[in-house]
């Protein structure tokens, strides 16, 4: 789908959408809708009294133009409380323009530069916000579709969706905005793809290869097999990968400007199929395990955008991809296995892997020398049941951090809430035999003990951890945005971190 900011007016532009909007609570039209309005003989005035149109968020009004402009449908749009718009009010708004063009079968749309201007939203902002949630609409995964799909008609796409705005003061600003959101939408997308790819096609070699394509225009890729993550003292991560037949691989993208400030490490947990090892997870609850290691491919996802950032920060990402699977030489409950660092843990469960590749990640990030670790991981299931599947929860040393990071979510509509690093539940992953073992109490706070388990591995380091097992993936459409699977999440929340950092 082609996007583009154009100096016109809306009712210059023939198209076969005309998307306009009104606040809640509006009855009589101002701005481009009031033009609109005044070109129809007022049939919007009309139908807000006929129809009842309260200009909820999201809510439309649909109809035709019978040829008095130049659009052949006009669509209402509202955008809800003007004292709660924001950014993410205009995301969603693109989101739904691409929902509607589609069931209309509408392959030309125009719009409206929605929030320029309007509760301290500068142009730039609302251009990026409305490209990323176009954008962030139109995403759709069609590459397993087989004889059956591609016998039927095609589902219908918006080709384009010109944005229109005649100010001179915001049309730059504009430009700048649309670009970075596509950007941004660019990125999460190719995340989402890593993700929604059937492990089959999605192993640790596969992943490793979707970040050596990034390399080039300021990022590198190192990547080390299994006798370079031996080497490296990574028997952790590499006790997890025993029971699989496709070998482990680490990889560390980087990003370093001349000139950067800081150094921030970004880690991703990795596991490309988790069947839970010996400790099998049940059929259902395997079946979206293609999922765990959409922490990595938020990594890369992040990666694909930052050259295009100018960002003044040096920026390492890192990643242990290994698949969890039962054998003969997979590694058993009971066993104790050493992290990079020396620590030892005692395994009690082999479906809690991913703090344990995470382990010998976090030790190797911390070896780096870093101003700040991050990692993003599909961790707990506790987490979904304590936030739902929309939010992650967030767990950090530091309380500056957390605010940049609550900050950075809500600008990006990445819903985060913080959950206590609380110290008496250390006792809950400390072992008899071992220093630490992988599980916590039984049904205790187990997104909580999960993240005492990693602490340790950063030292010092300020650090925040990211458990995104319920937002990751989506099979309920909540945001128009958000389509089916893969959300991409963490990709745009962690752009706008480093931006706040740098």
């Amino acid at each position: 789908m082609k996007t583009e900011l154009l100096q016109k007016d809306i009712l210059d532009i023939a198209c076969d959408l005309l998307v306009v909007n009104l606040f809640q609570g509006v009855t009589k039209p101002g701005g481009a809708t009031g033009a609109v309005d005044k070109a129809l003989g007022g049939a919007i005035s009309q139908l807000i009294e006929q129809d009842h149109f309260e200009g909820k968020l999201g809510q439309t009004m649909v109809f035709p133009t019978f040829g008095k402009i130049k659009a052949k449908r006009v669509v209402v749009i509202g955008l809800g409380d003007k004292k709660r718009f924001d950014a993410d009010a205009v995301r969603k708004v693109g989101g739904y323009i691409v929902k509607i063009g589609v069931n209309a079968k509408a392959e030309k749309v125009v719009t409206t530069l929605h929030g320029a201007g309007i509760g301290g939203l500068d142009p730039r902002t609302a251009a990026q916000a409305l490209a990323e949630g176009l954008h962030l609409s139109a995403y759709r995964f069609h590459v397993y579709h087989g004889t059956l799909r591609k016998k039927g008609e095609p589902p219908h796409e918006v080709k384009s969706v010109i944005i229109c705005e005649t100010e001179n003061k915001n049309f730059k600003l504009g430009q700048e905005g649309l670009m970075r959101g596509a950007i941004l939408a660019e990125a999460t997308n190719l995340a989402r793809d890593l993700v929604n790819t059937p492990s089959e096609h999605m192993g640790p070699a596969d992943l490793a290869e979707a970040a050596k394509k990034l390399v080039g225009k300021g990022v590198t890729v190192k990547v080390f097999d299994k006798q370079g993550m031996e080497k490296l003292g990574m028997t952790a991560a590499l006790a997890v990968a025993r029971g699989s037949l496709n070998p482990p691989l680490g990889v560390h993208l980087a990003y370093k400007p001349k000139g950067a400030k800081k150094k921030i490490v970004v880690v991703g947990k990795a596991v490309t199929f988790d069947s839970g090892g010996l400790n099998i997870k049940p059929g259902d609850s395997m079946t979206t395990m293609k999922i765990d290691m959409a922490g990595a491919a938020a990594v890369i996802g992040l990666f694909k955008a930052l050259p295009q950032l100018d960002l003044d920060l040096e920026v390492h990402g890192i990643f242990l991809a290994v698949e969890n699977m039962p054998s003969g030489n997979a590694y058993r409950p009971g066993d104790v296995v050493k992290a990079m660092d020396g620590t030892t843990i005692e395994i009690l469960n082999t479906d809690a892997e991913g703090r344990v590749t995470l382990a010998d990640a976090l030790c190797y990030a911390r070896n780096l020398e870093p101003d700040m670790i991050m990692d993003l991981a599909t961790l707990t299931g506790a987490c979904v049941v304590a936030l739902g599947e929309e939010i992650a929860a967030l767990l950090t040393t530091s309380s500056k951090l957390a605010q940049k990071i609550v900050d950075a979510s809500r600008e990006t509509g990445e819903p985060v809430w913080e959950l206590p690093l609380f110290e008496p539940y250390n006792d809950h992953v400390k072992s008899k035999i071992a220093d630490l073992k992988n599980v916590g109490a039984r049904g205790q706070a187990g997104t909580i003990s999960a993240a005492l388990f990693l602490k340790p591995f950063v030292g010092n380091t300020p650090w925040a951890h990211l458990d995104i097992a319920g937002p990751a993936y989506t099979e309920k459409e909540s945001r128009p945005d958000q389509p089916y699977g893969a959300s991409g999440f963490g990709v745009r929340l962690l752009a706008r971190l480093l931006q706040k950092i740098s």
